[in-house]
């Protein structure tokens, strides 16, 4: 799964490389450990421009009572999220893509953090979906602040060399699955497959990294620095597969 990531760069910068032609009136400040329920940027097509949004991590389902239930959709499995009657709307015409510099997982035993990142320093596509949910407690369909947009991370079983930490991996996008991953007018199906199947070898670094990241408080550049945790039995040689 992904459950942390980082969103550090510098929002204009994230714009240029999706070609976003519309920001949002404000800009979210460096994230260096996002958790769910935070705000987050997505990128999505809105009438056919490129737009850079902010949506709340954990996506909320148009029929749900409350947002609570956000709280545990932060990822979707690529496996169902055609069927899930929680995604499927959203698979269909409201794809989007959520923009990473890395994220963050851990090995279970013991219980160790990395830090996963393209190798080449390129921004991270993951693909996502995002809804709109109505909170009822704000009558009038036409006040903006009834409404409250929120995103979810598609996931996939991961592959060498992530599966040496973690049997699932966030579902990455290379750029020219941008367009058709975007364009809620055409099948999410195979663009989803293409995705699955991109396996890019040296794709991903890999590195370990403080148990500070273990708290969503801690928030700075230095969650990054690489740190030798004793007993993790990962060596470099399984993260250079």
């Amino acid at each position: 799964m992904c459950g942390r990531f980082v969103a550090g760069r510098d929002p204009v910068s994230v714009a240029a490389a999706f070609g976003v032609e519309e920001l949002p009136e404000r800009m979210l400040p460096p994230n260096y450990n996002v958790a769910p329920t935070q705000q987050v940027s997505v990128v999505r097509d809105r009438d056919g421009v490129r737009c850079l949004d902010i949506a709340r991590w954990g996506l909320i389902p148009s029929w749900a009572k409350d947002p609570s239930i956000g709280n545990r959709m932060i990822n979707a499995r690529s496996e169902t999220v055609a069927e899930k009657p929680a995604y499927r709307s959203s698979f269909a015409t409201r794809r989007c893509i959520v923009p990473a510099d890395g994220f963050y997982e851990w090995q279970r035993d013991p219980k160790i953090p990395y830090y996963l990142h393209p190798a080449d320093g390129s921004v991270l596509a993951m693909a996502g979906l995002f809804a709109w949910w109505h909170d009822p407690r704000i009558s009038g369909e036409d006040d903006p602040a009834a409404w409250v947009m929120s995103t979810t991370i598609l996931t996939m079983p991961a592959q060498e060399p992530i599966s040496a930490i973690h049997d699932r991996s966030p579902v990455a996008l290379p750029p020219e699955l941008f367009d058709p991953w975007l364009d809620s007018a055409a099948p999410g199906d195979p663009v989803l497959a293409e995705a699955l199947a991109w396996r890019p070898e040296g794709y991903w670094s890999i590195r370990e990294v403080s148990r500070a990241v273990n708290r969503p408080q801690n928030n700075s550049p230095q969650l990054l620095d690489p740190v030798v945790h004793e007993g993790s039995g990962i060596t470099q040689e399984t993260l250079e597969l």
